[in-house]
């Protein structure tokens, strides 16, 4: 799918309408997933906590995959807040014993359990588990004085119960029948118990029949299959609006057919077995109540807030005004060429194209509110599946290694062959893109090696804002305000318009505030008295000390706060800038994105500048095939930066833990010893990689769209649009996302002609306004939290 999308987007050169056609075979296909997913919701697919109770798979050594939906993991602490007032029974026999023990141990990882042979009831706090190893008369009775006695009756009961019954009357027909009957007897209160509380019915796990002891032969996987039907039969014969109000536990039966195999007698299960059974209870009971982000499986839907139906509105009245417009006449316009904010060589928007005209906006606007109305669909409505990340070594570099194959393979010759070239960053961000879409998806972040060698790309994203920025008022001098306003709406764009429709807080979008803080202070560096620019330091050296002395306060500034972090934190919390750094209430993890990579920007302006400073002076050979140094230098500096490089990657492999790696991160970085080994050799700088380059002009994008429309659930889990066939699901969701990720760059392009005028006054009118609307907002949603 990367390779069609790419030679599709490589060919819209000479054949504009072949992206076109992409697009649009992804709105059929997005289309006709929508009709598949929905009907399957009402033609016997069944929810999320259907599919959580009865299907799943093993995705590794005890990680347990629910069919359609993320699974939580939940903590202790978490636990006891859903479980602080309510009442849960366990009722049955040794198995489920097990079951209460490994429930318990959730909330209480202390707890021992007594033994399998321990006959009797057990009461853990709260929770309680009732010996009744048959389903008769016995049972029947505790079951009726619960639902005499309102202020005894539990809120939760997990039942089951049939080895006993096949045990003592050595799986005779007619016991069978007998427990149909008593069943059938203990359904009608079961189901009473269940309005308004929960009852879960435990289907029999199987047994691995060759290690059963003698007394228990006569228990078989056959007998236990008969007594899950009957069981079925029974509990779904109540089925009210095609639902019954007792519900059958079979996904620790599923887990348990593949692990019954490490069991010590070949009746109980193994301890991993049973949290997967555990575990689901409890995101079946507590799902809905603590609504965790990566635990999809039983949640119901939240009613979109007040910006969000504010949103679609917009959207909705920006279609309807389209359409007039349509209607009244056609309006041709040519888009402009979209010129690349955090390029290392920056251009200015193009001016010599037909302007748009009045239409073009708000068809912008309509193609916007579709792509918004499908990442709302993906990530905030109950229609598409999400399954949980799980990282393996083979899920992660085999894609690493055909992406790459793929790179080499589509190399061309470059137009230019100067270091940092226009093709070269762009395959340098366009390489990086992939290999971070690629970390997120297969969980690599568990996996410290990767998680400190991606580390280095995100420092390298910075490096190239702070390279390209300064390089471009190092040259040009446009200090003036359009100029800032259209590089801070070309970054920010999609970022605030998924704040409002997906109802997350700016600083969740990390990267966009970051380098929009870090243009900012790019800014105010150069364009502080006094402004020192090229052509002014041509004129006398002196001016060089004047840059190199900017750059030593901005270190001062930068190594300032990060010794002082209580200033920092105070200086941030202020109302209304905390708004755009808090994430859950605190600008914790603004600290931490902030001062991991602090030194990133300052690396790349200082190499801006002495690379511009070496060239001016033509110091360096940047001729095509040559050497950037004489032979000696180059290989001196090659052999030392190969030699760097190793050592950093044996040092990233060796960290023992994240936050021993996160400290030396910042002090440690391999991105000139890049830089030195992909520009050095001459024939190195002749080409690039034309495949990597395409995704780099929308590497952007790539990066915020990830977030709902390729993962899920805000990127703890995956987006499944393809259920049952993973590497399908993956080849039609990159399809769709890389498309997406391309329309919404043009569209950004189209708005920001519109949004951001060339007139000063009128665009001083349209920031006043838009500061006044968004402090309306943020007061808005304060007001809103607060009630």
């Amino acid at each position: 799918m990367a390779v069609l999308a790419y030679s599709l987007g490589k060919r819209e050169i000479n054949q504009h309408f072949t992206i076109k056609n992409a697009k649009l075979i992804s709105l059929i296909v997005v289309a006709l997933l929508l009709l598949f997913h929905t009907a399957s919701r009402f033609y016997g697919v069944g929810d999320s906590c259907e599919w959580l109770l009865s299907r799943g798979r093993f995705l590794g050594e005890n990680v347990w995959q629910p069919y359609g939906c993320m699974m939580h993991k939940y903590k202790t602490t978490e636990a006891k807040t859903c479980l602080a007032e309510k009442r849960v029974a366990f009722v049955g026999d040794s198995r489920i014993r097990q079951l209460f023990y490994s429930f318990i141990k959730i909330i209480d990882p202390q707890q021992r359990e007594d033994g399998n042979k321990v006959i009797g009831d057990r009461t853990r706090g709260p929770q309680d588990f009732l010996w009744h190893p048959e389903a008769n008369n016995s049972m029947k009775e505790r079951l009726i004085s619960w639902t005499r006695e309102t202020s005894a009756k539990p809120d939760v009961v997990i039942l089951g119960a049939a080895t006993w019954s096949i045990k003592l009357h050595s799986g005779s027909t007619e016991t069978l029948q007998q427990y149909k009957v008593n069943l059938t007897a203990i359904a009608v209160h079961l189901e009473k118990l269940a309005d308004p509380g929960e009852v879960y019915w435990v289907l029999q796990d199987p047994v691995n029949e060759e290690m059963l002891s003698e007394n228990r032969k006569m228990i078989t996987n056959q007998q236990l299959e008969l007594y899950n039907e009957a069981a079925a039969y029974v509990l779904n014969s109540s089925k009210r609006n095609g639902r019954s109000k007792v519900k059958l536990l079979a996904a620790s039966r599923q887990a348990a057919l593949e692990t019954i195999t490490q069991s010590v007698d070949g009746l109980h299960l193994p301890e991993g077995t049973l949290s997967v059974g555990s575990m689901v209870l409890m995101n079946s009971v507590c799902n809905k109540l603590l609504r965790p982000i990566d635990g999809s499986c039983c949640q119901t839907l939240r009613p979109p807030n007040f910006l969000q139906k504010l949103a679609a509105c917009f959207f909705l009245g920006s279609a309807l005004v389209f359409l007039v417009l349509h209607i009244l006449g056609s309006n041709r316009h040519r888009r402009p060429v979209p010129p690349d904010v955090e390029s290392l060589e920056e251009k200015k928007p193009a001016t010599a194209t037909t302007p748009l005209g009045p239409k073009a906006p708000f068809q912008a606007l309509c193609r916007m509110g579709v792509i918004m109305g499908y990442f709302y669909l993906c990530d905030r409505a109950d229609v598409f599946m999400k399954e949980q990340k799980f990282y393996t070594h083979y899920t992660f570099f085999i894609p690493l290694i055909y992406i790459f194959v793929l790179g080499v393979f589509y190399s061309e010759n470059s137009k230019e062959t100067k270091l940092l070239n226009r093709e070269q960053t762009d395959e340098w961000k366009g390489w990086m893109q992939l290999v971070i879409l690629i970390y997120h998806i297969s969980g690599a972040s568990a996996f410290i090696p990767v998680y400190m060698h991606v580390r280095v790309l995100v420092a390298a994203y910075l490096f190239q804002t702070g390279y390209g920025h300064f390089s471009f008022f190092w040259l040009k001098g446009d200090f003036g305000l359009y100029r800032v306003c259209q590089v801070l709406f070309r970054l920010n764009f999609l970022v605030l318009v998924l704040c409002m429709v997906m109802d997350r807080p700016y600083q969740f979008y990390y990267f966009v505030p970051l380098v929009t803080f870090w243009f900012v202070v790019i800014y105010a560096t150069m364009a502080m008295w006094p402004q020192i620019l090229q052509k002014k330091a041509n004129s006398s050296g002196i001016w060089h000390l004047g840059v190199l002395a900017k750059l030593l306060g901005l270190l001062l500034f930068i190594c300032f706060f990060a010794f002082s972090q209580g200033v920092f934190v105070s200086i941030f919390s202020v109302w209304p800038i905390s708004k755009l750094f808090e994430l859950n209430g605190s600008i914790h993890e603004w600290w931490f994105r902030w001062k991991l990579d602090r030194f990133a920007v300052i690396h790349g302006m200082l190499f801006a500048f002495i690379y511009l400073v070496l060239q001016k002076r033509q110091v360096l050979s940047e001729g095509k095939g040559e050497n950037l140094f004489s032979a000696k230098i180059s290989n001196l500096l090659l052999f030392l930066s190969v030699v760097f490089f190793i050592t950093y990657s044996i040092w990233a492999s060796s960290c023992k833990t994240k936050t021993e790696c996160n400290e030396m991160h910042p002090y440690i970085s391999v991105i000139l010893a890049f830089i030195l080994i992909r520009n050095i050799p001459g024939y190195a700088r002749s080409i690039y990689s034309s495949f990597f380059a395409w995704f780099g002009k929308i590497s952007l994008e790539l990066f915020i769209c990830q977030y709902h429309i390729w993962l899920a659930a805000d990127t703890k889990g995956i987006l499944v649009l393809i259920p049952g066939n993973p590497s399908l699901n993956i080849m039609v969701s990159t399809f769709i996302f890389v498309c997406v990720a391309h329309e919404i760059s043009l569209i950004t392009n189209d708005l920001a002609q519109v949004v951001i005028p060339k007139d000063s006054m009128a665009l001083l009118k349209r920031l006043g306004a838009l500061g006044l609307i968004s402090l309306v907002v943020v007061a808005f949603k304060d007001l809103m939290l607060t009630v």
